[in-house]
């Protein structure tokens, strides 16, 4: 007898109440599509922000020292004139007048205020903003309309907020193209698998439909929570993969019940058995992404929350709409047949037998072809994405590129000190206190030079500087250097680094100098101590999210196959693949064989650890869950891996193809991290499907016998049946 838990309960209502499960959908749906439209809008930044020194350093500069929340750059290039030829001026100031009344901008800065601001036949200005990234986007669209290039003078506009948006919309173009293409790839794959169109077409749909209303969902958490542009593509690459996947599974059990049992009867028994393992395999991919939650970086929480929203809403909707429509379909869900259905079972059994009889040599053959994947890893370089990651057409990168070129990355990004007196910083005492600690910064062999209030009066003493400030002319002389350099108690200090300002070296720097020097408490920013913060963030809390990750998926498998060997094999087999993944990576990314030679974003690793870890325990439970239903029948472990490996062989191969277009596709996008991840899933699931879960499981199943069901202060049930 069957157990009549809750998925027969779910099957069960899922039948008796189908239409008005079908009707709530289609509302809900409908409803929630009008949001999902919305959502691009409601995106903001990279979502490399989180909580740290970083942040109340800019913070401080922002609310004490008068800088701006966000500022775009006005880039101006002749190959001509120099920028003080009386013509290029003029077009210059023209320009910043018409920028001034932009909206939300508060200041507008020239080129001829800085000297630093001017090299060669460049200029550069800044529009400076009391808004951050995300509330500028017609700001931006105002700022391209007054920037118009002269026959001489090149005009271009870049720096962060540009960016953003840019990433944005590039994100929205590479979603569709995806879509365009990925789409079309899953319903031939799944015309193969089912021959026909109303069977194909259904997996599409649900998946369409669990896409759209977690895109809905997520516009309204976006309303209280920064969710990253990010979440516009992964989103939309789990949804489709993980429903239209689930479908499949849920689809290919009905068809075959449905040769043997009543319409009711085949609805139940799918939602059961077939239904059993999405929500199990859905429970390992909502864990997998769970773990991403512990580290308080915004892109690695919003993606995080975005992909368990998707996991949610996909389960349900194959537990609930799906069997509904199976139920409304019934024997049509074999109409409108393309392809004459095939017995394929025959083929996959001579395969299945083949790993069966030769499994320690498949072990090691499978085994050495990972580790061969996997000795690239060392070599594995990460860094947090910028311009580059944008489409190499975009001006805004072109623009940032050219500024880089042109006045250095080191001129652009000092660290920002913010020293802190314990009284007025305007005293002998404390800017005696300042002023050597801006002398020992000077004798820091990786520090360039240093900006002060110091090298600002003409580097007057500590008492130079109190003397001229009890006068009304020394005071009205010092007044603007002040008011750039201290506020009350603090004082800031800009360091420009002699070296690389995202190298280890200067990391370790930022970190060494963080906290108390000559009786004033430091705190640092800027470019440097923002890659130092990330890139400790990550390492610090990404071991506490993967053994949260591992043991949670260990739990979990071990309830849902009661052994202990399963589940253990299940974890080694997936942290194999996806070593051996981003091995691969390295090979194509960073070594540059099929490429240029990039970068690979900090995220992405995991990204692609916390989605695919999951993703691939879909197949593991399927093919695990078919063989334990034979094992229970029969106690005979040999013959239960063959017939399981059989009968799942062609679906898991289709599910896996699928997920290999949906997530591939995104190979033919513009934006590198996007590109990366969606290379990077459709590689692990590969590998998962072919070598993992076809050669290794099986030959593991095999070697291991009736080992593989043990589990400790357990009575085995099927003893009786190990003669056979």
């Amino acid at each position: 007898m069957r157990d009549k838990g809750i998925f027969h309960r779910t099957g069960k209502g899922a039948f008796r109440f189908r239409k008005l499960i079908i009707v709530v959908w289609v509302i809900a749906a409908a409803a929630l599509s009008v949001l999902a439209f919305r959502l691009p809008d409601s995106l903001s930044g990279s979502g490399f922000e989180m909580e740290g020194t970083f942040k109340k350093v800019e913070n401080i500069m922002q609310d004490e020292f008068h800088q701006p929340k966000s500022s775009v750059m006005i880039l101006f290039q002749s190959s001509r004139h120099s920028p003080n030829n009386p013509e290029y001026r003029k077009i210059v100031e023209e320009t910043l007048i018409k920028l001034k009344s932009v909206d939300h901008a508060v200041s507008v800065t020239s080129p001829y205020t800085a000297e630093k601001m001017i090299k060669g036949k460049t200029a550069y200005a800044t529009v400076n903003f009391d808004r951050s990234f995300g509330e500028l986007k017609e700001s931006i669209k105002q700022i391209r309309n007054k920037t118009k290039s002269t026959k001489d003078i090149k005009i271009g506009i870049t720096g962060g907020p540009v960016i953003a948006e840019d990433m944005n919309t590039a994100s929205q173009k590479d979603l569709a193209r995806a879509e365009a293409i990925g789409l079309p790839a899953a319903l031939i794959i799944l015309l193969l698998a089912f021959g026909g169109l109303i069977a194909a077409g259904l997996p599409i749909i649900v998946g369409l439909v669990s896409v759209v209303c977690s895109m809905g969902i997520l516009f309204i958490v976006g309303q209280e929570f920064s969710l990253t542009i990010f979440i516009l593509n992964v989103v939309p690459m789990i949804g489709l993969a993980l429903g239209i996947d689930f479908a499949l599974l849920l689809v290919n059990r009905f068809r075959e019940e449905l040769e043997h049992q009543s319409i009711e009867e085949a609805v139940v028994i799918s939602v059961q058995t077939a239904g059993r393992s999405i929500a199990f395999s859905g429970f390992c991919v909502f864990l997998g992404l769970s773990g991403m939650l512990l580290i308080e970086i915004d892109i690695f929480r919003s993606v995080a929350l975005g992909g368990m929203v998707v996991v949610i809403i996909s389960v349900i909707n194959a537990l609930t709409f799906l069997p509904a429509v199976l139920g409304v379909l019934g024997k049509r869900i074999n109409s409108l047949m393309l392809l004459k259905k095939r017995n394929g079972r025959s083929g996959w059994r001579s395969f299945a037998s083949f790993i069966m009889k030769r499994p320690l040599i498949m072990l090691i053959c499978s085994v050495a072809i990972l580790i061969l994947a996997i000795m690239p890893v060392h070599h594995l370089k990460l860094s947090i994405p910028e311009a580059e990651s944008l489409p190499p057409d975009y001006e805004s990168r072109i623009m940032f590129e050219r500024f880089e070129g042109t006045f250095g990355k080191k001129e652009l990004y000092p660290v920002t000190i913010v020293a802190a007196a314990r009284g007025k910083l305007l005293t002998e005492k404390q800017l005696t206190n300042a002023c050597q600690l801006v002398e020992r910064l000077e004798k820091e062999k990786i520090i360039d030079h240093v900006d002060s209030l110091f090298s600002y009066t003409g580097h007057l003493t500590p008492s130079e500087i109190i003397a001229a400030t009890r006068t009304e002319q020394g005071n009205e002389k010092l007044k603007p250097v002040i008011y750039r350099y201290v506020n009350d108690n603090k004082t800031v200090i800009r360091a420009y680094l002699s070296i690389g300002v995202t190298s280890e070296a200067a990391k370790e720097w930022v970190e060494k100098w963080q906290g108390e020097e000559n009786g004033l408490k430091l705190s640092l920013g800027g470019s440097t101590k923002f890659n130092q913060e990330i890139f400790h963030e990550i390492v610090d809390k990404t071991p506490a999210g993967l053994a949260i990750v591992l043991l949670s998926t260990f739990v979990v498998l071990l309830i849902a196959f009661q052994s202990l060997f399963i589940p253990l094999k299940a974890i080694v087999m997936n942290v194999l693949s996806l070593s051996a993944t981003f091995g691969i990576l390295v090979w194509i990314f960073q070594s540059g064989y099929l490429m240029d030679p990039v970068g690979i974003g900090l995220m992405i690793p995991v990204f692609t650890f916390g989605i695919v870890f999951g993703l691939s325990m879909d197949y593991e439970v399927f093919l695990i869950s078919r063989i334990q239903e034979v094992y229970q029948e029969t106690g005979n472990n040999d013959q239960a891996t063959l017939e399981g490996l059989t009968s799942t062989s062609k679906i898991i191969t289709s599910a896996a193809a699928i997920m290999i277009v949906i997530t591939g596709s995104f190979v033919f996008t513009d934006v590198m991290p996007v590109k990366q991840i969606g290379i990077a899933i459709a590689l692990a699931i590969f590998i998962d499907a072919t070598l993992v879960r076809m050669i290794l499981v099986p030959s593991l199943m095999r070697l291991m016998g009736s080992w593989n069901w043990w589990l400790p202060f357990r009575k085995q049930n099927t003893q009786k049946n190990h003669a056979h």
